[in-house]
């Protein structure tokens, strides 16, 4: 007997359509940048951030410190970085550089390029002068920027660390000299950069920098001032104190930092520290070497300006 064939009263079961997955809609530059201010202010109010033994806050540097000084390097003294591949990407090196302009800010802009446009983001720990750290809010803000005291034991520490160390031998007497000795470097000192750099085996890396002189002309000064003051100096330029507080803005010179071939030492051992005449070959050495990059840059500098 054949079967019979049934057929279904409601006709064949459709599937239910498969709908597609909505693409995901791509984050906006704004909402990463939200995002990363709000993570930022969570881990500054829960503590969750790394400090070193010097007090040195790479996340406070990178997200607030570096934020005013990013504009003056780009835009206003139009800042050209030449030869940062001299510049190791990992262990300790020691960035000697000529000092000048009035206010150290050829320092702020060494640290900039280092930061910024080195392949390897290397954090400059500037080592300077007592008076910085005994300014009220400046020598806290110094510390979480990872800076130091200049002295030769605080040196040592960040070099043995593989740190990159930033010394300006010329201390006050580069940066207080008058417009009229611009890029003639003063006297370096007793070369105690040098022996921290042979103590620690790194190398040293001569950074010359022009532009910076035309930043605050200084063309005298007030010494009795100074002295009330309890400063190195107080200057005068064309612009301060005649027009008070807008005096203090920088004059917008072109900017070039040339960072040398390294200067090696690890071939003298640390014994040769206390060799004061090598110390002193090699801190000659350092100085005509940025002495005569300057000139050479200079020769080659068409406008202060431009």
């Amino acid at each position: 007997m054949a079967e019979a064939t049934v057929i279904p009263l409601h006709g064949p079961r459709e599937e239910p359509p498969v709908r597609e997955p909505e693409p995901e809609r791509p984050e906006s530059d704004f909402e990463r940048r939200l995002a990363g201010g709000l993570a930022f202010f969570r881990r500054r109010l829960t503590g969750d951030y790394p400090v070193d033994e010097f007090g040195f806050d790479p996340e406070l540097l990178d997200n607030v410190l570096m934020a005013p000084l990013r504009p003056l390097y780009e835009r206003w003294f139009r800042v050209e970085a030449i030869g940062l591949d001299n510049v190791p990407s990992t262990g300790g090196a020691l960035v000697v550089a000529n000092h000048s302009g009035t206010v150290p800010l050829d320092a702020l802009m060494t640290a900039v390029a280092l930061r910024e446009h080195h392949p390897a983001r290397r954090a400059l720990r500037m080592l300077a002068a007592d008076l910085v750290f005994t300014m009220p809010v400046v020598g806290s803000v110094a510390r979480k920027a990872g800076h130091t005291l200049a002295c030769t034991p605080d040196a040592e520490r960040l070099l043995a660390a593989g740190e990159i160390a930033g010394v300006w031998p010329e201390g006050f007497k580069g940066i207080g000299k008058p417009f009229s000795e611009r890029y003639k470097l003063q006297r370096f000192g007793r070369g105690g950069f040098v022996s921290a750099a042979l103590r620690t085996g790194v190398p040293i890396i001569p950074v010359s920098i022009v532009g910076a002189e035309e930043t605050y002309p200084m063309i005298g000064n007030l010494p009795t001032l100074a002295r009330v003051l309890g400063l190195p100096y107080v200057p005068v330029t064309p612009t301060f104190p005649l027009l008070g507080p807008l005096g203090l803005i920088p004059l917008p010179s072109k900017w070039l930092i040339d960072f040398g071939e390294p200067i090696e030492t690890a071939q003298y051992g640390p014994a040769a520290a206390e060799d004061p005449m090598l110390v002193f070959n090699l801190t000659d050495q350092v100085r005509e070497t940025i002495q005569q990059t300057l000139y050479s840059l200079l020769a080659q500098r068409r406008s202060v300006w431009t």
